[in-house]
């Protein structure tokens, strides 16, 4: 009776063997070394950020304080997928285990969720700077800001909480070889042996609904700033309100423009190479948090100011 049920135990529940990159494993070890460096990006430059608004009261201001959100799901989401992908990638530890694979699966889409909603919420906080600048610090005080953060979590867990429940009844009873190097949604529901439409279909149907509401909510907020900015005198003047919205601009084609690469190659792109698929997949959840602070380092003067004047102390 014991054996019976570790046997279905191991059926049901059983362990996964991460390949990394499929095609590309005798190169694997160099494909991480650039993987490892994005992650250190990461890190680095996210925790900085959040230290610098954490420290400097002057920064406590809705455009900030959506990014210091921006960061710390950044750091949550590298986190997320780095350390396991560099340990398969760099010392060969593919197996993972069943119950770590599902936090792991739910963690990168629960999180990336989340950040296409703070990315919603700064192109609020542009059109209200611009469109209703004399009540920007009363339609955003800290409270709705409060609760714009708290609805961004919750959608995220609650839209994405099914997706461990609904893998947790798939029986695997074939080779349970996962072609990626974390545990990604299709690749899992593709090892099971028993029905997957009902996973399949609220997988598509929850990255239809978050990426299309996201970004027709940030297409209409822009849509909004445009109108508004070309009724603005001046080109200076006009140039001047454009270019508080480039960084938030930047940050935007960052996040999805890898990411609809990799959601068009992996439903259409059937003669893409996989190893292709794997690495794009991968650098859409890695090149976010590298490339965003840079990018609000770069462009945004206050973060530049604040980071020089820290080294400079230090130096």
């Amino acid at each position: 009776m014991m054996a019976l049920s570790n046997s279905s135990w191991s059926l049901l529940h059983p362990s996964f063997f991460l390949i990394g990159i499929p095609g590309l494993e005798e190169s694997q070890h160099w494909i991480a070394l650039p993987m490892c460096a994005l992650y250190l990006f990461a890190l680095v430059g996210n925790v900085t950020i959040l230290f610098i608004i954490w420290t400097d009261p002057s920064l406590h201001q809705p455009m900030y304080l959506f990014l210091a959100m921006l960061s710390g799901i950044d750091l949550v989401l590298a986190s997320s997928t780095a350390p396991k992908m560099l340990s398969v990638l760099l010392v060969d530890a593919h197996e993972i285990g069943y119950t770590v694979c599902l936090i792991q699966m739910f963690f990168i889409h629960a999180f990336s969720s989340m950040e296409s909603g703070v990315l919603v919420a700064m192109a609020l906080d542009r059109y209200v700077a611009i469109c209703h600048p004399l009540h920007h610090s009363t339609i955003l005080y800290p409270g709705i800001i409060g609760r714009i953060g708290l609805a961004v979590l919750l959608r995220g867990l609650v839209l994405l909480l099914p997706f461990p429940i609904l893998l947790g009844r798939l029986i695997f009873c074939q080779a349970t070889v996962i072609g990626h190097a974390y545990c990604e949604h299709m690749a899992v529901i593709k090892l099971a042996c028993s029905e997957t439409t009902v996973n399949r279909m609220y997988g598509l149907a929850v990255a239809l609904l978050v990426v299309g509401l996201d970004v027709l909510a940030i297409g209409i907020s822009y849509a909004l700033i445009l109108q508004a900015v070309l009724k603005v005198p001046g080109h200076e003047a006009r140039l001047k309100a454009f270019s508080t919205c480039g960084s938030h601009i930047c940050v935007i084609l960052v996040f999805y423009v890898p990411g609809m690469f990799s959601f068009l190659t992996h439903r259409f792109g059937h003669h893409v190479p996989h190893h292709i698929h794997v690495l794009l997949a991968t650098l859409y959840l890695l090149l976010p948090p590298a490339l965003n602070p840079i990018v609000y380092g770069v462009k945004t003067a206050q973060i530049r100011q604040r980071v020089l004047k820290v080294l400079y102390i230090k130096g």
